[in-house]
């Protein structure tokens, strides 16, 4: 069955690589990436098209509970596969903190650069403060801006510490942070399968997962944690917690 579904998917995928992502960079072109198309712009509404596609192509079927907050805002989330970036992508626009590595992976890549993802190199404190600034002028902008606070993944079986000074941008520019749980399977029950493996690379992952079931992936977009007295390590702890009470949710 494995042999089955990868051989069904796979076309599905290039299809979605060589047709749909030739479409999404002429859709992000001036003059076209502006124009309004659904109550957002082209350019945007082309990225979440061809993410809901993509998730599909995967066997997934998204189930969102609870909506997206409007406008500027830190959306925070649990970090299990590559796949996270499309699934929150198809249900809600927002540039991303990545690590500098996703640039180069096939299709993830080329999708990541072009709708303004902000590139991290690990280890490297002046990236990280060039990451910082970066948020802020996004948020002052207007953005979305979808982080990881965990910095990795651990392989779907815990939640990490929230690292507290991503929360700095939100705070400086006066905007709510919004917790999202992803869970890959009837009520979580898929988090290893879809997190890496051991000694697998991008590649041997994404064969993997293309072979897998079809399954649910719930994405719960929580209570928004305001800006408080508190500070970031406040908001890290409010977000995490909110997070793993949604994911013991049955």
């Amino acid at each position: 069955m494995r042999l089955f579904r990868s051989c069904y998917r796979i076309p599905l995928l290039l299809l979605m690589f060589f047709v749909g992502l030739p479409i999404v960079f002429i859709f992000q072109l001036p003059g076209i990436s502006s124009l309004p198309i659904a109550g957002e712009t082209a350019g945007r509404f082309i990225v979440g098209l061809w993410s809901r596609y993509v998730v599909r192509s995967f066997g997934l079927r998204v189930k969102r509970i609870g909506t997206p907050l409007p406008g500027p805002v830190l959306f925070v989330a649990n970090h299990i596969s590559w796949l996270d970036i499309t699934v929150l992508h198809s249900q809600r626009w927002m540039c991303f903190v990545a690590k500098a590595e996703i640039e180069r992976w096939p299709v993830i890549g080329p999708i990541a650069k072009k709708v303004g993802t902000i590139y991290h190199h690990r280890g490297d404190n002046a990236s990280l403060h060039g990451v910082m600034h970066q948020m802020l002028s996004r948020l002052q902008a207007g953005d979305a801006i979808g982080v990881f606070p965990e910095g990795r993944t651990l392989g779907g079986k815990e939640i990490g510490v929230f690292h507290a000074r991503i929360f700095q941008p939100a705070i400086l520019a006066e905007k709510p942070a919004q917790p999202v749980a992803l869970k890959y399977g009837e009520k979580g029950c898929a988090q290893e399968l879809m997190a890496f493996g051991a000694k697998e690379n991008f590649m041997t992952n994404m064969m993997r997962v293309l072979g897998e079931p079809s399954r649910v992936c719930e994405v719960h977009f929580l209570e928004p944690v305001a800006l408080g007295e508190e500070g970031r390590r406040k908001m890290a702890d409010n977000c995490r917690q909110q997070i793993i009470q949604a994911m013991s949710v049955q």
